[in-house]
């Protein structure tokens, strides 16, 4: 498919109803109109064939996560997605995986209300760039750098699906369907993000993994955590498949999970629930944090526990064995 025929493609299929698009797709930039007095929340993520994603993965599970991963970020922010721009990086232009992919980006582009509104396509390796943009009410932003002494670390939905379906494709192992479920379709914490503004002194997403991630947080904000191991949400899910210190390392530093690791003011515990309540989001309170830097993980008799690796980290995590699909 040649390229204009493509961004044709793209266009046809980017339809919104949104009326602060002033001009989308079709232009050398759109035209965006954000509303008087809210502060414009902008991230981006790239996506590559191979490293975020295994060769052969569905299109349509390729274009969710590469929205979804991003929609994340936003959610970290208690943001209110609006607008994205995509860049596509393709081999060829194959209309039917073009196809395959709007069917997955666009299906959680309409959950959320988000518009298309550009982007770019080129041809060269399988990679997606995103850019999400949101607002916030100023001042209610939630950042990194707020967590203090004594406050209680949650974490939303469950931990260490995904690293689980990433170690079986490793192994060579059977994949879950329900681990290649949390790989492939994350679920972005929009609406306990928008929640938990004003409540919740500081906030992440995991994407590298609690250990790391939460790490960011207490270096951020200069205090240090005690992270509950036995209290991490999803072993029930992960149980049949990994048992002891695997299960425990996929649960603690595994990455990939896109929840919401935040912390709140012990007496607002109990809002903490019931924002959860109304958004429909399980939340498991796994620590607390406390004087000192980083994060300690403890077993259930109290004994330090250290993996391998706190986390996923690109320039020094092995690769994965991209020649072979999942």
């Amino acid at each position: 498919m040649a390229e204009f025929t493509l961004i044709d493609l793209i266009r046809a299929r980017a339809t919104h109803g949104r009326d602060d698009v002033v001009l989308g797709i079709g232009d050398d930039a759109a035209l965006l109109q954000p509303p008087p007095g809210m502060q414009l929340v902008v991230a981006m993520d790239t996506l590559n064939d191979g490293v975020h994603f295994p060769p052969g993965t569905e299109a349509a599970q390729v274009g969710w996560k590469a929205l979804a991963v991003n929609l994340s970020d936003l959610a970290a922010m208690g943001a209110e997605p609006a607008w994205c721009t995509l860049s596509l990086s393709l081999p060829d232009g194959d209309p039917a995986w073009v196809a395959g992919f709007l069917d997955g980006f666009l299906a959680l582009a309409a959950l959320h209300r988000v518009a298309l509104v550009g982007g770019d396509t080129t041809r060269g390796p399988l990679s997606v760039s995103v850019t999400v943009h949101g607002f916030a009410d100023p001042g209610r932003a939630l950042c990194r750098d707020g967590a203090r002494v004594g406050d209680s670390v949650w974490v939303s939905g469950t931990l260490g699906g995904a690293a689980g379906a990433l170690a079986q494709w490793r192994e060579g192992r059977a994949i879950s369907p329900a681990l290649r479920e949390r790989l492939e379709r994350p679920l972005p914490r929009i609406a306990l993000g928008r929640a938990l503004a004003g409540v919740a002194s500081a906030c992440i997403d995991v994407s590298d993994g609690v250990l790391a991630d939460l790490g960011h947080v207490c270096a951020a904000s200069g205090v240090g955590a005690r992270l509950e191991l036995d209290a991490l949400p999803g072993a029930d899910l992960l149980r049949p498949h990994f048992d002891g210190d695997a299960l425990r390392a996929l649960q603690a530093s595994g990455g990939d999970d896109y929840e919401l690791c935040f912390t709140v003011p012990a007496t607002k515990d109990a809002t903490v629930a019931a924002a959860a309540a109304a958004t429909g989001v399980t939340v498991t309170r796994i620590g607390t944090g406390v004087a000192g830097q980083g994060v300690q993980a403890f077993d259930s008799e109290g004994r330090i526990w250290q993996p391998a690796q706190a986390g996923h980290e690109h320039f020094s995590t092995p690769a994965p064995p991209a020649a072979r699909p999942l």
